[in-house]
This record gives C-alpha cells, sequence and structure tokens, in this order.
C-alpha cells in the first residue's frame, strides 16, 4: 500500500472518530440538560411534597378541631334539650299555678264584693241607729236587732276583713295620711304589687276610695271613723 493511501485512510479515520466523537459530546450535553432538568422537576416536586404534606396535615388537624366541635356542638346540643324540657316543665307549672292563683283571686274577689256590700249595708243600719239615738233617747230601740247586726260587724271585722288586702288598705288609709302613693300602701301593708293595686281598684269600685292612675296616688274617700277613736283602739 503506499504511503499516500496510508494517510487517507488514516484522514478517513480520523475525520470518522471526530464525527462520532461530536455526537457523542452532543449526546452528554443532551443528556447533562435533561438531567438538570429532571434536578429541577425533583426539587419541584418534592416542594410541592412538602406542601401537600403540610396541607394533609392542617386538614387533619382541622379535621380533629372539627370532630372535637361537633362532639361539643352535641352536648350543648344536649343540654339545651334539656333546659328546654326544663323551661318547658317549668313554664306549664307557672301557668297551673298562675291558673289557680287566678281562680283563687276571682274567688276571693267576688266574695270581698259581697262582703264590701254588707259592710255598707251594715254601715247604713249603724248611722240609722246612732240618728235615732241623737234624737231621742226615749225611742223604741230593737236592742237585739243592733246587738245582732253589731256582732255580725265584729265577725266581719275580726274574723274575715283583717287578714284581706282591703282591709288593711282602709286602716292605714284612716290613720294619718288620708292620701297615699300605691307604693306607699305597698310598702306600709306588706301587700304584693298586683293585690295591692287589685284591693284599691275594688275598693274604688264602691267608692270608699279615689284611684288616680295617672299619679298613682289613693285617697279616702269615706271616713269609716275618726283618726282618734283609731288611737283609743
Amino acid at each position: 500500500m503506499s504511503e499516500k493511501k496510508t494517510l487517507e485512510i488514516i484522514d478517513g479515520t480520523l475525520r470518522s472518530v471526530s464525527e462520532n466523537f461530536q455526537k457523542f459530546i452532543d449526546v452528554l450535553e443532551t443528556a447533562k440538560n435533561e438531567l438538570i432538568v429532571l434536578e429541577k422537576d425533583k426539587e419541584e416536586l418534592n416542594r410541592e411534597k412538602e406542601l401537600l404534606e403540610g396541607e394533609k396535615d392542617q386538614l387533619e388537624g382541622a379535621t380533629k378541631m372539627l370532630e372535637g366541635d361537633k362532639k361539643q356542638l352535641e352536648l350543648e346540643k344536649t343540654n339545651l334539650e334539656s333546659e328546654k324540657k326544663k323551661l318547658e316543665e317549668a313554664t306549664n307549672q307557672l301557668e297551673k299555678e298562675k291558673k289557680e292563683r287566678d281562680q283563687k283571686i276571682g274567688s276571693l274577689s267576688e266574695e270581698q264584693h259581697r262582703l264590701l256590700k254588707e259592710y255598707a249595708s251594715l254601715k247604713v243600719e249603724l248611722k240609722k241607729f246612732a240618728k235615732i239615738a241623737e234624737e231621742s233617747q226615749d225611742a223604741d230601740l230593737n236592742f237585739e236587732r243592733i246587738q245582732a247586726l253589731l256582732s255580725i260587724f265584729r265577725v266581719l271585722v275580726e274574723k274575715i276583713w283583717q287578714g284581706q288586702p282591703h282591709y288593711k288598705v282602709l286602716k292605714v288609709l284612716h290613720g294619718e295620711k288620708a292620701v297615699m302613693t300605691r307604693e306607699e300602701l305597698k310598702n306600709t301593708t306588706g301587700i304584693g304589687g298586683a293585690y295591692i293595686l287589685r284591693a284599691i281598684q275594688e275598693l274604688a269600685n264602691v267608692d270608699l276610695v279615689e284611684h288616680d292612675i295617672d299619679t298613682g296616688t289613693v285617697t279616702l274617700r269615706q271616713r269609716l271613723y275618726s283618726k282618734k277613736a283609731l288611737d283609743k283602739k
């Protein structure tokens, strides 16, 4: 083989090797770039994984809190239902007591109206007797009837009226002050507001007192006995 031919073969081999080496370099460069991209993707995936794990932990914590809140709400619901039941029972009891009290007050009111009428009738009779006694000491008086009426009057006062609001209101107004407020009467007699108001209204209905609703004052209209007579008692 000639020297020229040998050089050509060597040049061809070198060119082939050079081309192949360049291709190998290109392949390595491409692989390197792809590896860099993969590393970046890996880092990004790791960051996303950490974020997802953090969110997962937060969700688990929130879930636990919600479960705790749910249990607390269920407990509060149970307590509220229990309280509601108690309130309903208490309301029913109060309504029952109110109904019984209203019935009692109603019956007392009717009885007191009857007693007021009887008292007014007795007062008229007593005035008649007093007038007869003043006009003539020689008048033919039915003392048995007087005694009977006075006995009834005494029973009304001692056995019935003494413990009633009406009696206490009239007794107070026959004292130093013939004009008092409802609050003063309530404090003086110790009678509750609703009962004192009812007694005042019923006394006003039979003209024994005058009740000014706007000012709340109560004025004695008919004096049944003098302050002096009360002091003696």
